[in-house]
């Protein structure tokens, strides 16, 4: 209770603010109340009526999106020196980056679309994408899309379940892995698909 204590008093004297300067420092890998909790919490509240949902999500997007841009970016200017002189700062090891590769070896430019709900990934993909140079047309595509869809999700919970939603939040974690690759395997199905049928009428 002490995390959404924390998180409520933060809404209460800055509001909108927590989640436009806020989310960008979950980004970039501060200790920091986590992202997920920030907006399922800003959902809750837009219930409650203390704040409006439109600006509400507007802000966690913006947030969201500048706080993957400014650590792409990052990686991108500095590469593996970043990790090297200045990872103790951020939190970032090279064992961090090492996982974040694995994931990014096997999903390509679709684990940016769900780096957002797989816990531990989100702090660190846009550093690596920026470290091997991903173009920005391609980091923009998928990883502002990602921020949409993560904060979409997680507000919603916050706002159609209400007093619920701490458990709705437990639960979606929980099972969040397998959803993930339930829905990459039926995008990749849906692009397979939609090339085959281009073929076709070819």
């Amino acid at each position: 209770m002490k995390l959404l204590e924390l998180v409520e008093q933060l809404f209460a004297q800055y509001g909108y603010w927590v989640l436009l300067l806020g989310l960008p420092l979950d980004a970039i890998a501060l200790p920091i109340p986590p992202g997920n909790t920030t907006i399922t919490y800003t959902g809750f509240l837009s219930y409650s009526g203390v704040l409006f949902w439109l600006p509400a999500i507007a802000a966690a997007i913006a947030g969201s999106i500048i706080g993957i841009t400014v650590t792409y970016l990052l990686g991108y200017r500095l590469g593996n020196p970043l990790i090297e002189r200045y990872g103790k700062w951020l939190f970032l090891k090279p064992e961090h980056i090492e996982k974040t590769r694995k994931y990014y070896d096997k999903y390509g430019n679709k684990v940016l679309l769900f780096s957002y709900f797989i816990p531990g990934l989100r702090q660190f993909i846009g550093y690596f994408v920026g470290i091997i140079r991903i173009p920005y047309r391609t980091f923009a595509l998928y990883a502002y899309s990602g921020a949409a869809i993560w904060v979409v999700v997680f507000f919603s919970i916050g706002f159609f379940f209400g007093d619920q939603w701490p458990l709705i939040q437990s639960l979606l974690e929980r099972y969040l892995k397998y959803i993930v690759i339930a829905a990459g395997a039926l995008i990749i199905i849906y692009i397979i698909i939609k090339r085959r049928s281009r073929r076709a009428k070819a």
